[in-house]
């Protein structure tokens, strides 16, 4: 089966896998040393909680659940669902937390504040550190900041080397999971076409994200613990 950028699907699956070997040699004393000299320190203004500074939060299934036990209208399919059957049914890696229509803003931000701050998602609590998901010539994944210095939060270059430690585990092991994630979704996807006969429709795809955008319930299944979850939506970004 061949995917919306005309790889095949297991094509993709190596590629992942591959690159999540080489996540688990990549050293962390490294990314210590590189969130020491970024020197990033919440100062909670909740500027990252909205599109202006991120388009959307992706959820880890363990967060997916947690969202799930806080507040269900929360939990939303992510943007941009990937793959997209002959019947006009989407199909997408996992869920998003929800953004308010009114300002852009994550469902759980009140008056500036995260509402579960003690409880945030993994992705909210790594932020802003991350792994490029690209490799130089040599196969070497590459550190990368998405947060400048100056447009929200604080230099501290007197974060302690435990501090960054523990950051750098929790970045590296959410990057394991993330890649795991999608790598068990493109398994499901590609045994679930093949066993049903199906194919990717890029036609189709385009038909239905129009209509989402335009206002129209479209219907999505969102992977989710190893399933399809039955969704709707009714923009990429809004159910």
């Amino acid at each position: 089966m061949t995917g919306p950028a005309g790889v095949p699907i297991p094509g993709r699956i190596v590629a992942l896998v591959q690159e999540q070997n080489r996540l688990f040699t990549f050293p962390a004393e490294h990314l210590v040393d590189a969130i020491r000299a970024t020197g990033f320190r919440c100062t909670a203004c909740g500027a990252c909680c909205t599109r202006a500074v991120n388009d959307h939060v992706f959820l880890l299934d363990r967060d997916a659940d947690a969202v799930a036990t806080i507040d269900p209208a929360a939990r939303v399919p992510a943007p941009d669902p990937e793959f997209c059957d002959r019947d006009g049914m989407l199909y997408v890696s996992g869920y998003a937390l929800r953004m308010r229509d009114e300002d852009g803003a994550c469902w759980f931000l009140e008056n500036g504040r995260c509402r579960i701050y003690d409880r945030r998602l993994s992705g909210c609590r790594i932020y802003p550190h991350m792994l490029r998901r690209a490799s130089d010539p040599a196969g070497t994944i590459a550190w990368r900041r998405f947060a400048h210095p100056g447009e929200h939060g604080r230099q501290d270059l007197s974060l302690s080397r435990e501090e960054c430690l523990d950051l750098a585990r929790e970045v590296l092991e959410y990057e394991n999971a993330f890649l795991t994630q999608q790598i068990a979704f493109l398994e499901t996807v590609h045994e679930y076409f093949t066993v049903h006969g199906l194919r990717h429709d890029p036609a189709m795809h385009a038909t239905r994200l129009q209509q989402a955008k335009n206002g129209g319930h479209v219907d999505v299944r969102v992977f989710h613990a190893g399933e399809f979850d039955a969704c709707r939506i009714t923009s990429p970004r809004t159910p």
